[in-house]
């Protein structure tokens, strides 16, 4: 956990899907970090005020610039980490399942870097973060458009943040691997407490570190990205997942 501090101090986030989870974590670290925070999701919760929106809306958007700003005064910085998982077999995708998939998890997250980007390079300072998933570079069956979406948006991350570097504006990404979320739940039961997670990933240390991760340990990361202490990383993806993509 942060100490309670001022790293974030006169700083303005949006920060989608933050009525808990790696989002409400997130929200809250930057909170101790003295920024001022405006969540958005489904409905509200967490620890900031909400925004109320739906992501696989794409006509929310106009909506969604608009009263951040209205209500930040501006936004400084933008962490996209709103996310939907519909687990389906390649063969068996539904069309309708696939495009909110990648509207929630991709281009609602582009468009918001593209309008908020440009807002923020105006102003000669900014800091985009995208919460993708080591999905975005490993895959399972099942998650078809979960893998496309993060994998997309990794290479957003990098398109943007070269086009932005010269503005002032940092762009990266963070990939968890497994951590415990309502994510984790999957028909009524949480994957992590599954006999298949617990003889494979801790059992038999397929996850060296034999345990998922805490949303917290998601946000500390966040927070120096997201601050003026990172002032020359850009365009990378940060993998945070315990070891698990380093194993062969």
């Amino acid at each position: 956990m942060l100490v309670v501090g001022d790293r974030l101090a006169g700083r303005r986030a949006l920060i989608t899907g933050a009525a808990g989870g790696i989002g409400g974590a997130i929200a809250q670290a930057f909170l101790d970090q003295s920024a001022a925070v405006l969540g958005l999701d489904l409905a509200e919760g967490g620890p900031v005020p909400v925004l109320t929106a739906d992501l696989a809306d794409p006509t929310a958007l106009d909506h969604i610039v608009a009263a951040a700003n209205d209500r930040l005064g501006g936004v400084d910085i933008l962490v996209n980490c709103a996310g939907v998982s519909i687990p389906e077999p390649a063969t068996a995708l539904r069309r309708a399942s696939y495009d909110r998939t990648l509207q929630v998890n991709l281009h609602s997250p582009v468009f918001l870097m593209s309008r908020l980007g440009a807002q923020m390079a105006e102003r000669g300072y900014g800091r985009i973060l995208n919460i993708t998933s080591i999905h975005g570079r490993l895959s399972e069956p099942l998650s078809l458009a979960y893998d496309v979406s993060k994998g997309g948006l990794e290479a957003a991350t990098r398109t943007v943040a070269l086009e932005l570097a010269g503005s002032g504006v940092l762009v990266n990404a963070i990939a968890p691997g497994f951590v415990e979320t309502p994510m984790s739940i999957v028909d009524g039961e949480n994957e992590l407490d599954s006999e298949w997670f617990q003889s494979i990933y801790v059992g038999h240390e397929r996850l060296p570190i034999r345990r998922a991760a805490q949303p917290p340990e998601i946000a500390v990361h966040a927070v120096w990205l997201c601050s003026d202490e990172n002032s020359y990383l850009t365009g990378q993806t940060i993998t945070v997942d315990g070891g698990l993509s380093a194993r062969f």
